[in-house]
């Protein structure tokens, strides 16, 4: 069983994110950490592993100054190997040049399994993995609050405002994991150690067999303005027609 997990490094997601002069977020020379959402898809893949046989490839994409730690601890944790993909070419990737990306280094990889947070921190499109799963023409089970492999299918139980959902595909497939489904285990000093040892291999687009076009962003962010302030909203007194204003307000939201 070969499992896949992306895993993404990200500026501090308690603090202050920092723009550049290129309205793009700065990542080079910030503090930072794995994505808190992709601890527990890590977590995830080794549980598949451990139970099935097998073992764990974390992917990951990002300057390698400031992302090769955040593979490092996957493995510490107890992923076999880990492939980063850095190229200057790639800073100010969108999520469809993210994903295509993502999608060439898991095909080259190899992988029955691919396990991913629900969404970024920095980012939070919560569309990537979507993306990916097109890309390599599998299924993708969202929302995933436990998941585990049944006859050589996969089973999920698929997180919904009023409960779950039991869903079932074939395998290959991708799945993404919801914070609550598991506990992400703490790295000890003996894996730690390891991790040093264990293989990270560097990839750059054209080891992908992607070309510039391929990677030439969709999207262009021109400028960034502050979001407007709440406003104390409308205050309405009952004197027996506050019923109207209601239907009213909901009309102008066009909402009946």
């Amino acid at each position: 069983m070969n499992v896949v997990v992306l895993a993404k490094w990200v500026p501090n997601p308690e603090g202050v994110p920092e723009m550049g002069d290129d309205f793009r977020l700065k990542r080079e020379g910030q503090e930072g950490a794995r994505d808190p959402g992709d601890e527990v898809g890590v977590e995830a893949a080794l549980a598949v592993a451990e139970s099935e046989g097998g073992e764990v490839t974390v992917i990951s994409m990002g300057p390698e100054s400031v992302a090769t730690g955040g593979v490092r601890k996957a493995l510490s944790m107890g992923a076999a190997k880990a492939v980063l993909v850095s190229d200057e070419s790639l800073k100010g990737a969108d999520v469809q040049v993210t994903a295509q990306v993502l999608a060439a280094a898991i095909k080259k990889a190899g992988f029955d399994l691919v396990i991913a947070g629900v969404e970024s921190t920095d980012g939070s499109s919560g569309v990537l993995p979507q993306a990916v799963a097109e890309l390599l023409g599998v299924p993708a089970a969202s929302f995933t609050r436990k998941l585990e492999l049944k006859d050589g299918k996969l089973h999920v139980e698929r997180q919904t405002e009023v409960g779950y959902d039991v869903l079932e595909c074939e395998l290959p497939a991708l799945v993404t994991v919801t914070a609550g489904a598991n506990s992400p285990r703490y790295p000890t000093l003996k894996g730690i150690m390891q991790a040093k040892q264990k293989p990270l291999e560097q990839l750059s687009v054209s080891d992908l067999g992607l070309d510039a076009q391929a990677v030439k962003p969709t999207q262009d962010v021109t400028a960034i303005n502050p979001a407007p302030e709440k406003s104390g909203g409308e205050v309405v007194e009952d004197d027996g027609e506050a019923h109207k204003r209601i239907a009213d307000f909901l009309a102008e939201a066009k909402v009946i």
